[in-house]
């Protein structure tokens, strides 16, 4: 029996998030950069630019892929075990690689950019053996790192990318809205997260009925669990007076957007009220310095004076905000594109970030528990658009 090392397997319809002419735009993105360092081919291997450039998003379970981008050739390297779906779901063709003998990823790899070439991957994505793996069978004359400036591309959001954002985020508003039906007194964390959940994925149905759907999830957490952002979801039951975070994420074709909210349930004593008054105040101030022009770095030292100013600045654990796009907490990170004191990126027309300032107060002080609140802001010409319409504060989250 004749047992290939690679074959193509083609089945079915095409149906990908953009259309292709977004794809060939991004593409040609690249391209640019690529002829510019003079680089023959790119393997991708990350999730998020595989899906960016290409529209598929894929499932490793330890399994390795890759997009393989040449100046005509735009070719997504998957496992046998996908049979056809990575074909329906990718802009350009699409090679199988078999499990008959090791490395035949390689081998179809390989197929695509030749050897002896210049070759860019992603330092930040690719592990040493895979790099190893890489020069053994590519041989490269020469290899350079492209993971800045698939990050820069991935940045700048094109109009198709800010429509679809702004559905994710009317969807986590929805989610946001069953979360709150679902609270009460004596329920457990993970109740409430699947009234949320189930609400997000129902819509995303609704609005997507051709995508496929994946990783939509919420963080709901309650008291000492408020203390991190990305503390999972527990079998804890609210009790009264319980601080409570909001934290919905619906995933659309890879694209995360988010709601985060504090809220309260059962009452709150005076100290937490101030607490979280003044991390609202905080938040409208970070999001009234979010306009074109301005730097990640500039920004942060503007919302730290202010925190300071309220002797609140040592209960802060993490930066401002982020950028949005393909990410979610699997893959994807726009480092670029973060409010901190280290990032001097300049806010520009098209970019898409969030404001989230955060305050813990360790168990035992007055306030006690984890502040947030989140919203996702589209940098315009002239300031920014907020796409987050569910209220945040204590007129509305203190249930």
């Amino acid at each position: 029996m004749n047992r290939p090392e690679f074959y193509h397997f083609h089945q079915g319809d095409r149906q990908l998030p953009f259309d292709g002419a977004e794809y060939d735009a991004r593409l040609a993105g690249l391209r640019r950069d690529m002829a510019t360092g003079g680089i023959d081919a790119c393997v991708l291997t990350s999730m998020h630019n595989i899906a960016y450039y290409s529209g598929f998003l894929y499932c490793a379970f330890g399994r390795p892929y890759a997009l393989v981008v040449t100046p005509s050739d735009c070719v997504t390297i998957s496992a046998g075990i996908d049979a056809g779906q990575p074909w329906r779901r990718s802009h350009g063709d699409a090679i199988t690689y078999t499990d008959w003998q090791r490395n035949n990823y390689w081998r179809a790899v390989r197929s695509v950019t030749g050897t002896g070439r210049c070759i860019g991957f992603e330092s930040d994505h690719m592990t040493v053996g895979l790099k190893s793996a890489l020069d053994d069978y590519l041989a490269p004359g020469r290899a350079a790192d492209i993971s800045a400036l698939t990050m820069q591309q991935r940045m700048h959001k094109s109009p198709a990318e800010i429509a679809l954002i702004r559905q994710g985020a009317a969807i986590a508003d929805i989610g946001g809205h069953a979360i709150k039906e679902a609270v009460r007194i004596g329920t457990r964390e993970i109740d409430v997260a699947m009234a949320g959940r189930d609400a997000m994925e129902q819509e995303i149905a609704a609005r997507f009925p051709l995508a496929e759907y994946r990783d939509t999830w919420v963080w709901f957490q309650s008291g000492i669990n408020t203390d991190g952002a990305h503390n999972p979801v527990t079998a804890r039951v609210l009790q009264a007076g319980d601080i409570l975070s909001l934290n919905a994420f619906p995933m659309v074709s890879g694209y995360y957007t988010a709601l985060e909210r504090t809220m309260f349930v059962g009452g709150i004593d005076d100290a937490s009220l101030a607490i979280w008054q003044a991390n609202v105040a905080a938040h409208e101030y970070g999001m009234s310095l979010l306009k074109p022009g301005a730097t990640c770095s500039g920004i942060t030292r503007q919302i730290n004076a202010f925190l300071a100013d309220r002797d609140l600045l040592q209960y802060r654990t993490f930066g401002y905000g982020h950028s949005f796009g393909l990410l979610s907490h699997y893959y994807g990170r726009e480092a670029g594109l973060e409010l901190r004191e280290d990032i001097d990126t300049v806010l520009e027309p098209g970019m898409v970030i969030s404001m989230e300032p955060m305050l813990t107060i360790p168990q035992g002080q007055p306030g006690a528990g984890g502040y947030r609140e989140h919203d996702i802001l589209v940098i315009t010409g002239d300031g920014h658009d907020n796409i987050t319409g569910y209220p945040y504060g204590p007129g509305f989250n203190l249930l």
